[in-house]
């Protein structure tokens, strides 16, 4: 994308001076209906649509905005709803309510991740839409599992390494590294098995199923935690059915609860506590993925001009967009 510096570099005229004059006077910046409160909420409740999504996003030092977005919008004009300033519920919701009830009751369903105080927007705003938490995030969780036992294997592997190294001192030898067959010490192997263990086998590379089959066999314990992330997400692929799902996903969380590794615990305990928002994905299978899109857009634009100067400004451009 071209900004108005490049263009005046263009035609011999100063940037800077350009760029005021676009914001100040062409664009339109200065008429804005909803300057006066930008910074702390955007409202366009004529976007509205039976189906949402919910997500937060973070504009300029970590400051956070929760979007709410319409999935008929497909990341284009008319997709967002609102934009509010924090992630408090109370706030988003004083924001949502200036919405009427007549129309909010039009939403049928929305989609979200497992954070509380998104459901809460939701129970508080719409309340006759169902509540639907992302499977993408559900899933992260179980692979998340595996990344973090495969991180306690790797401290423990540089920890014996290192003791190898202080004993060679203390003996006055040199020490000497040992390699499995594709050239991987114990803790390059867990260092470079990382990738690998977020994808299902059929996409491994033929480097990937090398090192996969020596770390299974070194980490058996490590093996069955990413088939328990897989069957996760088999359950997702190969289920259409609500009630099948409600039974493959009890079957799942048992099995994890008889190996007894504690990060799958937390997962299925999370997955217990939310239960019924998380089989509402198997009615029509939504998802956030038009929510984390526009996400994407929204950071890809701030990127673009090197973060975010002016908050104002640069919303009243999302609103151009997007809204």
């Amino acid at each position: 994308m071209i900004n108005t510096k490049t263009i005046g570099g263009f035609y011999g005229v100063d940037g800077k001076k350009l760029q005021r004059q676009y914001k100040e006077s062409l664009s339109g910046y200065s008429a804005w209906n909803q300057k006066a409160h930008a910074e702390d909420w955007l409202l366009y409740q004529n976007n509205i649509s039976p189906y949402l999504a919910l997500d937060e996003t973070s504009l300029s030092n970590g400051e956070l905005y929760t979007i709410l977005s319409s999935k008929s919008g497909r990341g284009k004009k008319g997709t967002i709803i609102a934009m509010v300033k924090g992630v408090k519920a109370s706030d988003v919701t004083s924001i949502l309510h200036k919405i009427p009830i007549l129309i909010r009751e039009q939403v049928t369903e929305v989609t979200v991740d497992m954070a509380a105080n998104m459901r809460l927007i939701i129970q508080n705003s719409f309340p006759k839409a169902t509540k639907v938490i992302d499977r993408f995030h559900v899933q992260k969780l179980a692979y998340e599992a595996v990344q973090e036992i495969r991180i306690k294997f790797r401290w423990e592997a540089i920890d014996k390494e290192n003791e190898a190294i202080a004993k060679a001192k203390e003996d006055n030898v040199k020490y000497v590294s040992s390699f499995f067959l594709n050239g991987d010490s114990s803790k390059k192997l867990l260092a470079r098995s990382r990738y690998l263990l977020f994808k299902s086998k059929a996409k491994w590379t033929d480097k990937q199923k090398v090192r996969a089959k020596i770390l299974f066999e070194e980490y058996p314990d490590l093996e069955l935690a990413y088939q328990h992330a897989q069957n996760l997400s088999k359950v997702y692929d190969e289920n259409n059915n609500k009630d099948i799902a409600r039974t493959k996903l009890a079957l799942w969380i048992e099995e994890v609860r008889q190996s007894e590794f504690k990060a799958f615990n937390t997962v299925s305990n999370t997955i217990n506590n939310n239960y019924s928002e998380i089989l509402n994905y198997f009615d029509n299978r939504s998802t956030n993925a038009f929510a984390e899109s526009l996400n994407a857009k929204i950071k890809g634009f701030r990127t673009q001009f090197r973060g975010v100067k002016d908050i104002k400004y640069f919303l009243f451009r999302l609103e151009n967009l997007f809204a």
